[in-house]
């Protein structure tokens, strides 16, 4: 290589020559490729585009057979792939879009080399005007509705490449024009450029708007995610508090038994200590393991080192929420009973997150809760009336059902949630209290 600009001098072939291969693959090899499009077209689209291609088609026909003297056969033949093309664009654009090209170079080679002398007097404008033979105005904008159809459906690359091609096809038709005739490429070149820009801006436009939703779905599954780990996570540092208070009393207890018998034998010593040194064993393990889940996010609601609430603080809580315009009566059916520690919690939380719900979507409404305690568990039901006023924007998803719902399942309950007829929301829940073992449910 010189240092003359040699090398420079070879940028701008290379340039033509990647362009002409990017034109090939995109154009040709597309179309070869191209399979019919497995989708459903839009009747609304599909019939006026055949009425109108039906109508050019005639229009067409009579232009070619009689005005260019080509013949009916030739007129059909020319007309006709126009009109199918017109068509054919919503399943393979490619093939379509080559088919109208072809169709408009070879119609104005043709008029032209079987009439040299002839022209078309340009409709409604001054008869020494002439338009091009082959590219009447109805031919022109068929190919435009053509380059339009297809740029809705391709990359902005190949769209952009067709056309060129197209105005390119139209330059190479003026070879053919005969003499005093006035060329249409002017006319063809701003139509094709407003159409494909159209088609290319629609179109990403149409991307645009599916990848935001997409998006908005992708985010809204993983707040969802995030949501429902926050509440497992909640839900799991109360348990471990639970499990913990029952190992402590298991701990002291297997500590003391021992000296409330005279004498105890010493394979019952050696039993209680045993069940002692698993009890801190097991005691320390779950310390551990709630010190990382509460590593995670310390003190996030200021009370994680509270002792966790039951049934018994259910007063307190509906204090609150009066105290904060709502109207709540709670009514209990059924003896009263100490309910294992995990179903207190759960129906109080339950509760507490419908109440919460209540307040944030049904201002001025009136709860009604009712804890029912039956034989083999309790249930917990929370019914709000209508709200009295429209509710405040409620920011983000809340924790509210989902939390209730991983509540019912972990203790083998259910769960029914859904509008009452009178327009409020209902919240019924039942907590069973004789889960089996999970060996027994295996």
């Amino acid at each position: 290589m010189s240092d003359d600009g040699g090398p420079s001098m070879m940028r701008p072939g290379a340039a033509l020559r990647a362009a002409a291969r990017s034109v090939r693959e995109d154009l040709v090899g597309g179309a070869l490729r191209e399979q019919a499009r497995a989708k459903r077209v839009s009747r609304w689209l599909l019939v006026p585009l055949t009425v109108v291609a039906v109508g050019l088609f005639f229009l067409n026909v009579n232009q070619y057979a009689f005005s260019y003297s080509l013949g009916v056969p030739l007129g059909i033949a020319f007309a006709g792939t126009q009109s199918t093309a017109l068509v054919g664009v919503l399943w393979r654009p490619l093939r379509a879009w080559w088919a109208s090209v072809l169709a408009m170079l070879l119609g104005a080679w043709t008029a032209t080399a079987l009439n040299p002398g002839h022209g078309i007097v340009f409709p409604f404008t001054d008869p020494s005007r002439f338009v091009q033979a082959g590219w009447t105005p109805a031919t022109i904008s068929m190919h435009a509705a053509v380059l339009f159809l297809l740029a809705l459906q391709v990359r902005a690359r190949v769209a952009i490449e067709a056309f060129g091609l197209s105005v390119f096809a139209g330059f190479l038709a003026t070879l053919y024009k005969p003499q005093g005739q006035a060329s249409a490429i002017g006319f063809a070149v701003i139509l094709f450029a407003t159409v494909t820009l159209l088609g290319v801006s629609v179109r990403a436009g149409r991307e645009a708007r599916s990848k935001l939703v997409e998006q908005e779905e992708l985010t809204a599954e993983e707040r969802a995610r995030r949501t429902l780990l926050e509440e497992r996570n909640r839900i799991a540092r109360e348990l471990h508090d639970v499990v913990a208070h029952h190992m402590s009393v298991i701990s002291i207890q297997a500590q003391v038994a021992p000296h409330l018998v005279e004498n105890p034998p010493e394979e019952l010593v050696e039993n209680l200590a045993g069940i002692r040194a698993n009890a801190v064993e097991a005691l320390t393990e779950l310390r551990r393991v709630l010190g990382v889940l509460r590593s995670e996010e310390p003190a996030a609601d200021g009370t994680s080192d509270a002792p966790q609430p039951t049934l018994d603080r259910l007063g307190e809580l509906l204090e609150n929420v009066r105290a904060a315009g709502l109207a709540v009566e709670l009514v209990a059916a059924g003896e009263r009973r100490p309910l294992p520690p995990g179903v207190e919690l759960s129906g109080y939380r339950i509760v507490q997150e419908a109440l919460s719900n209540a307040m944030r979507h049904a201002p001025g409404a009136a709860v009604h809760v009712q804890l029912d305690y039956r034989p083999a568990g309790l249930g917990v039901r929370v019914t709000n009336s209508a709200p009295g006023r429209p509710p405040a924007p409620s920011p983000g998803a809340g924790h509210g059902l989902l939390g209730m719902r991983e509540r019912t399942t972990m203790l083998g309950g259910e769960l029914a949630t859904g509008p009452t007829p009178d327009g409020g929301f209902e919240v019924l829940a039942v907590l069973p209290t004789d889960v089996p073992a999970v060996e027994d449910r295996a």
